[in-house]
């Protein structure tokens, strides 16, 4: 039986199967397997779990010596999470150094973020969401939980400390975990109300998810469930019908995280008013049913299997983001079998090593006797261990930590030919003045160009949201000649503004800051721009008009052709393939009808029928947005539209053309 991964707790082995189930659901939502779309809630049992655990050592240890000893505690946190996290983070930087170098310079910054446990902040910071990256995800992201519950390992036991102090002086001891609980709870509502505040339909959900202060709920829910049922007081002669009262209450929040796992969605509206809570109060639930040794949860959660993953979940964790991040080569390709199993054999595989050779080992006190024999007068030990020891490995781990050096401090400080990045709030704006020759020589070789077929447009202007992102992405489309612009010139446009900004609408912004696509428009005009127009956008406002958002689908049109007058606009339909929530396909389709009635109304204005000709197999995982191969049509055509919409004859086209 493994030990607890604290000392003075007793070890409950249901404790490591609730952990198996956690770490297996956030394994099944990063492979985007379809019967799990809310497995990122496992993160949020792991909070509730933690919270629980950490309140539990700390009172434990003010009952036995009458302090909280905050030394030791960090130092115990530090030898238990430190080794594997380093680990982890060299290996994937030498990897990203040999084999993926133009990743190098945003891969360091998230190193440097990890080590601090300040990683969720960097992401707030940069605006990285885990439901809107369009690009490759990058391998350390996921590390934005732990920093997290280290930032709560630094704070709790300060106000913990404080609040012992406090009611201490009162002298009522009988009273002193209820009451304590009672301000946990309270905590823990504050930042619960702070979550719905801040959370805004159609704006990136980044800053609420992410924050230290919106998801401490999870943490200080399950240190408050410690202060009022510490594990230690527990007894296993209890009455039968509080013996079967823990049992269905334990099992059916056990069921309730099961079917969140399996039918929610952690994006949708609900888990940010409200959802996330009932699960961090389910978790409790479980974790009390768990810890009493007169219930049979933990016999049920404690088999061996599960039990066996659990010891190891600290290092599953770690490991499978980076290595589904770095053995998918390309974005949004659908999961195959086999490479699933792949991926998760290798995950195991890392963390097992891990555990063996380092995480327990330094538990068990190694880095002590390591010192004991670097000491003067001890160099016929320090040789006999060198002798027996695995040299081999040792000269291997020395590589891979130099290899890393070199990454981190010599690599390229910019994504060389990247065009986006992750975040879905940054515009990208690219000007082609001229066609250069080769760009012309592939124009005449194309049987289209042969056939005299392009448009009127010299100028254009594209204003699109996440789902054009793509198209300017080296990531996605790594032949420059498949990228958007190149697309735009093989049609005869000389000059190709793209203004791409993910999460932007005509009226909601992304983010604070981030100007909406009305007020691009605007200001492009003021400037004196004047050409055509293609308007990739309607996906977001569709969405924000569904959840009760300001100016209905035809007002947002209007306004939109009010400010490009007579200037030629191709806007473009829109599509998903979500059966419910603010994305469903059947608001797109209302928004498609809208810009069908909006074009009687104005004579410069042209409808792409993409939504028709779009295929399912084009759409990436979140039915959204595309794979590499839909990018790729996508841009081809939206060029090719162009073409009928704006020809260069004289000929006058429909206003819905596919």
């Amino acid at each position: 039986m493994p030990e607890p991964a604290e000392r003075g707790q007793r070890y409950i082995p249901g404790l490591d199967g609730l952990r198996a189930i956690a770490v297996l659901a956030v394994i099944a939502y990063h492979l985007n397997l379809s019967w799990a779309p809310g497995g990122l809630l496992g993160v949020g049992v792991f909070f509730t779990l933690s919270g629980y655990l950490i309140t539990d050592l700390l009172l434990t240890r003010y009952d036995t010596v009458g302090r909280l000893d905050l030394g030791q505690f960090w130092l115990r946190r530090a030898r238990r999470l430190l080794p594997a996290l380093v680990a982890m983070l060299i290996v994937v930087t030498a990897w990203t150094t040999v084999w993926h170098p133009s990743r190098l310079s945003s891969l360091r910054g998230g190193v440097f973020a990890a080590l601090a446990y300040v990683s969720n902040w960097q992401l707030i910071g940069q605006h990285i969401s885990y439901f809107a990256q369009f690009g490759p995800p990058a391998p350390l992201g996921h590390l934005w939980s732990l920093a997290i519950e280290e930032q709560f390992y630094l704070i709790w036991p300060w106000l913990l400390m404080l609040g012992l102090w406090l009611e201490a002086r009162r002298g009522h001891d009988s009273l002193l975990r209820g009451r304590l609980a009672l301000y946990a709870l309270g905590l823990a509502a504050v930042s619960a109300l702070l979550m719905a505040q801040l959370y805004h339909p159609g704006f990136a959900t980044t800053r609420v998810y992410d924050g230290t202060d919106t998801r401490a709920f999870g943490l200080l829910i399950g240190a408050a469930l410690a202060m009022v049922w510490r594990s230690r007081w527990l007894r296993a002669d209890i009455p039968s019908s509080a013996r079967v009262l823990l049992n269905v209450v334990g099992g059916l929040a056990l069921l309730k995280i099961v079917l969140m796992i399996y039918s929610t969605a952690p994006s949708a509206p609900g888990m940010y008013r409200g959802g996330l809570v009932i699960l961090s109060v389910a978790t409790a639930l479980v974790v009390a049913a768990t810890v009493h040794p007169g219930s049979s949860m933990s016999r049920l959660l404690g088999v061996a299997p599960l039990r066996w993953i659990g010891v190891r979940s600290y290092g599953i964790y770690l490991w499978h983001f980076p290595v589904i991040a770095l053995t998918t080569r390309t974005v949004g390709a659908p999961i195959t079998i086999w490479r699933a199993a792949f991926q998760i054999g290798l995950t195991v595989a890392l963390a097992a090593l891990s555990w063996r050779y380092l995480e327990k080992p330094i538990m068990d006190g190694a880095l002590s006797r390591l010192w004991t024999m670097v000491q003067p007068g001890n160099v016929w030990e320090l040789g006999s261990a060198l002798r027996a020891g695995p040299v081999v490995a040792a000269a291997a781990a020395l590589l891979v930590v130099g290899t890393a050096c070199v990454g981190l401090g010599t690599g390229p400080t910019r994504a060389a030919g990247a065009a986006t990045t992750q975040a879905a709030s940054q515009p990208i704006s690219i000007h082609t003045q001229d066609k250069t020759s080769s760009q012309r020589r592939s124009h005449a070789s194309t049987p289209r160009a042969q056939a005299a077929s392009t448009t009127f447009c010299k100028a254009v202007t594209h204003l699109g949201d996440s789902t054009s992102e793509g198209m300017v992405s080296a990531t996605f489309l790594p032949r420059p000649s498949q990228r958007l612009a190149a697309q735009y010139v093989r049609v005869g446009v000389d000059r190709v503004n793209l203004e791409i900004s993910g999460g932007t609408s005509i009226l909601e912004t992304a983010e604070p800051g981030q100007p909406n696509a009305y007020t691009v428009a605007r200001r492009l005009v003021s400037r004196g721009y004047r050409g055509c127009w293609v308007l990739a956008l309607g996906t977001n406002d569709a969405a924000d008009i569904a959840v009760g958002s300001v100016e209905n689908q035809a007002e947002r049109i209007a306004k939109m052709m009010s400010v490009l007058g007579s200037q030629p606009v191709m806007w473009v339909t829109v599509g998903s393939l979500l059966a419910s929530g603010p994305y469903a396909e059947v608001n797109m389709q209302k928004w498609n009808a809208a810009l069908v009635r909006s074009c009687a109304e104005h004579p410069t204005m042209r409808i792409y029928d993409w939504a028709s000709v779009v295929s399912k197999k084009w759409f990436g995982p979140d039915r959204i947005h595309y794979t590499t191969y839909g990018y790729a049509q996508r841009a081809r055509r939206i060029a090719n539209a162009l073409i009928t919409a704006f020809p260069k004859s004289s000929a006058r086209s429909p206003c819905v053309v596919r």
